[in-house]
C-alpha cells in the first residue's frame, strides 16, 4: 500500500503542494475508508433489531431476514456500502487486495441474492438463497483473515505504539468472529430440529450474528485509530505494564 501511496503522491502532487503533505492526505483517505468500513457494521445490528423495534418490526430470526421487511432498503445499502468500501481499500500486497476483493463480492453476494423468505439459512428453496447462505460463511471468514493476519502484520509495518496490545485485540476479535461463525454452523447442520426451534425463539442466529459483525467492526475501528479504540489499547497497555511490574515483579522494556 505504501507503494501505491508514493506513486500516486508523485503522480498527482500539485506544485505548490508538498509530496509529504499529499502523502498525509492519502493515508487520511485509507483511515477514513477503514473507519467507514468499520461504522458500518457498527450500526447495522442496531438500526435493524432496535431500531426495528421502534418501528414496530419485530427481531428477525436473522440479519438477512429483514430483507423481507420495511428495513431492507437498509439491510442492502450498509451491505453494498461495505462492499465498495472493501473494494476500494488496498493493501501492502495482492493476498490483502484479494482478500478485501473477495469480502466486497460477499458482502454484495448478501445484499443482492436475498434468503427465501422464512427458510433456514441451510435448506434454501432457490439457488439464489443458497448464494446468499454461501456469501454469509465467506464474508465472515474473510474479515476473521483481515483481523488475524492482514490488521497485526499492517500494524508492525506502519510502526504503530502498542504492537501487543494491537495484536491481542486485532487476534481476539478475528477468533470471536470464527467462533460464533463455527457456531452457527454447527447450529445449522448438528443441533437436533427441537433444540433448533427452542433457539429459534430466543433469536440465536440474529445475536450471534450481531456479536460477529461487532467483532470485525471493532478490528476496522481499531485500524481506522478513532479515538475510543486508541484510549482502549492505552488502557490496555498501562494495565500490561503495572501487571509485569508489580504484579509479577517483571520490569518491562520501555
Amino acid at each position: 500500500m505504501q507503494e501505491t501511496l508514493m506513486s500516486l503522491s508523485d503522480s498527482t502532487s500539485p506544485p505548490n503542494d508538498s509530496s509529504a503533505t499529499m502523502m498525509d492526505r492519502l493515508v487520511l483517505s485509507y483511515l477514513d475508508i477503514r473507519r467507514a468500513i468499520g461504522l458500518s457494521g457498527l450500526v447495522l445490528p442496531l438500526v435493524l433489531g432496535p431500531g426495528g423495534m421502534l418501528l414496530g418490526i419485530e427481531i428477525q430470526e436473522n440479519m438477512s431476514s429483514y430483507y423481507h421487511t420495511p428495513l431492507r432498503d437498509v439491510f442492502v445499502g450498509t451491505l453494498c456500502a461495505i462492499g465498495i468500501f472493501l473494494f476500494c481499500y488496498r493493501g501492502y500486497d495482492r493476498i490483502e487486495n484479494w482478500t478485501a476483493n473477495i469480502g466486497a463480492v460477499a458482502a454484495i453476494g448478501i445484499a443482492l441474492f436475498p434468503l427465501d423468505y422464512g427458510s433456514d439459512p441451510l435448506i434454501q428453496k432457490s439457488f439464489v438463497g443458497y448464494v446468499h447462505t454461501f456469501s454469509g460463511g465467506v464474508f465472515f471468514t474473510t474479515l476473521a483473515f483481515y483481523s488475524l493476519y492482514h490488521f497485526p502484520r499492517d500494524s508492525k509495518r506502519e510502526a504503530e505504539s502498542h504492537l501487543f496490545e494491537r495484536s491481542m485485540a486485532f487476534r481476539a476479535s478475528g477468533l470471536t468472529i470464527l467462533l460464533i461463525t463455527f457456531a452457527m454452523g454447527g447450529y445449522m447442520l448438528l443441533v437436533p430440529q427441537d433444540w433448533k426451534d427452542w433457539l429459534n425463539g430466543y433469536n440465536f442466529l440474529f445475536w450471534a450474528e450481531w456479536i460477529a459483525v461487532w467483532s470485525f467492526a471493532s478490528s476496522w475501528l481499531a485500524k481506522g485509530r478513532i479515538i475510543v479504540t486508541e484510549i482502549g489499547v492505552e488502557v490496555l497497555a498501562y494495565s500490561r505494564k503495572m501487571v509485569l511490574q508489580h504484579g509479577l515483579g517483571i520490569k518491562n522494556d520501555p
